[in-house]
């Protein structure tokens, strides 16, 4: 196997270098020719990406949070290049779909544990969505955690250190001052009219983490799930943010869900718009769904409710 190891050095809480020798030195011991590189600024992993489909390699392993991967993903869409994760950031919400190893007591070196998981592995064809213009590998948000995703980006080395606390307190600060939006939601056409303190257009189950907002979501049904969340303001909010996290936004009233390929979302002012956790502008939406658009290394096991 060919392939190229994409490090983010600023991702995460935790300094991972110290374990990257490990990885190279199972892989190496596999057979496998290795590039390394590390990304210096925002949209690099993209372009070295884009430089491992240009050059044939297997696979582009990637070190990082999900911003990183989204960067990865945006570079190798449409290759038959795959995409490995190894979890080096602070959600690390792919991983936790895939069921991959992350820093704890049990695994005290969570990169060496996930590239012995995913090498031997499979391979697997799944959709992406593609978000005015740009893929996204779990989910797009418009709303609450775009607001947030805004207010804390770019984050400082120490905001990082913070984890989910850094998060928390952007959210609060900024659920403090943000309003429902009248927004028109067409979903393959179908118009639907709501007063919209989120939404979220998904690919994957889970969500921030430990929580899962799309529970019946696919990788690869050609379909993308939509969670509305209807409100007006912090009150709103609150059990938004309630509901998700306890998994009792299924029975919420004030919340539905559809499936659809192309989505669209029009706010009577500009809601922000996150891609896989990352800012990226705000409305007008415009998203659908692009079918089986990227190949992807899963561990041997892995959860069978994820796939069709």
């Amino acid at each position: 196997m060919r392939c190229m190891l994409i490090i983010n050095p600023t991702a995460g809480p935790v300094n991972f270098q110290p374990h990257l020798p490990a990885v190279l030195n199972y892989l190496e011991d596999r057979g496998c020719w290795v590039k390394l590189h590390q990304t210096e600024c925002p949209g690099e992993a993209t372009r070295l990406a884009q430089q491992a489909r240009d050059q044939g390699l297997d696979t582009v392993f990637v070190v990082g949070g999900d911003g990183t991967i989204n960067e990865v993903v945006n570079g190798i869409a449409g290759s038959q290049v795959a995409l490995g994760v190894l979890p080096g950031g602070t959600g690390n919400v792919w991983a936790r779909e895939l069921g991959l190893p992350r820093r704890s007591p049990l695994h005290p070196q969570p990169l060496l544990d996930s590239i012995q998981a995913l090498v031997p592995g499979s391979i697997r064809r799944i959709d992406l969505g593609k978000a005015n213009g740009r893929y996204f590998l779990q989910w797009s948000g418009l709303g609450l955690d775009a607001a947030v995703t805004h207010a804390l980006e770019p984050r400082t080395r120490m905001q990082r250190r913070m984890g989910a606390i850094a998060y928390v307190t952007a959210g609060l600060s900024t659920a403090a001052n943000l309003v429902g939006r009248r927004t028109r939601i067409f979903i393959d056409g179908t118009r639907i009219y709501r007063r919209s303190i989120l939404i979220v257009v998904s690919n994957s189950q889970r969500y921030g983490g430990i929580t899962r907002i799309a529970t019946d979501a696919l990788l690869d049904d050609g379909l993308l799930d939509v969670d509305v969340f209807e409100g007006t303001g912090f009150g709103s909010i609150l059990r938004a943010v309630f509901s998700v996290l306890t998994g009792l936004h299924v029975h919420d009233p004030r919340h539905t869900s559809y499936r659809g390929c192309a989505i669209q979302v029009y706010a009577d002012k500009p809601m922000p718009v996150q891609v896989d956790g990352e800012p990226f502008g705000t409305t007008p939406f415009e998203c659908e769904i692009v079918p089986r658009a990227l190949t992807i290394r899963i561990p041997q096991r892995v959860r069978s409710d994820i796939f069709a």
